[in-house]
């Protein structure tokens, strides 16, 4: 089951060399969006287009904050 998004919840972003916080209430997304959802309302947000994002990876923590983050590549 996913878990709840929080309104007082942040995607903590991780892109181009940056990290910053949204909070989830900027991005318009429903309480259960999907991770596709989530990410193409971050790239909105940004003002880029979504398949930058598309080797990103949307972790989700029980406080109800996000991260979206690069995809981690090992060996």
């Amino acid at each position: 089951m996913p878990l709840q998004l929080a309104r007082s919840a942040v995607v903590h972003v991780r892109f181009n060399g940056r990290s910053f916080d949204v909070p989830v209430a900027e991005l318009g997304v429903a309480d259960h969006a999907s991770d596709h959802d989530i990410k193409r309302a971050v790239a909105r947000h940004l003002e880029i287009h979504e398949e930058r994002l598309g080797d990103h990876v949307l972790d989700r923590h029980e406080t109800g904050n996000l991260t979206l983050r690069p995809e981690a590549v090992f060996g």
